[in-house]
């Protein structure tokens, strides 16, 4: 469990939200931080990428290694 403090702007529309999706405060924060993690690994990869550690594959390796082509 992990407990935050938000500005009183921030947690209005964290709350705000929260009620116009029909869910809760934990929720929506919950999603947001998972959404902020994933964002972050994409953006390590995309560096790695850049600086040559990552394999770039062409548009047929792609599309072999997901079985659109027959």
């Amino acid at each position: 469990m992990l407990a935050i403090r938000l500005e009183k702007e921030l947690e209005k529309q964290v709350a705000e939200l929260a009620a116009a999706r029909g869910s809760n405060k934990s929720t929506v924060v919950r999603e947001a931080v998972i959404r902020y993690l994933e964002d972050q690994e994409d953006i390590a990869l995309a560096r790695r990428a850049k600086k040559g550690r990552g394999r770039a594959k062409s548009i047929g390796e792609v599309r072999k290694a997901l079985g659109l082509d027959r």
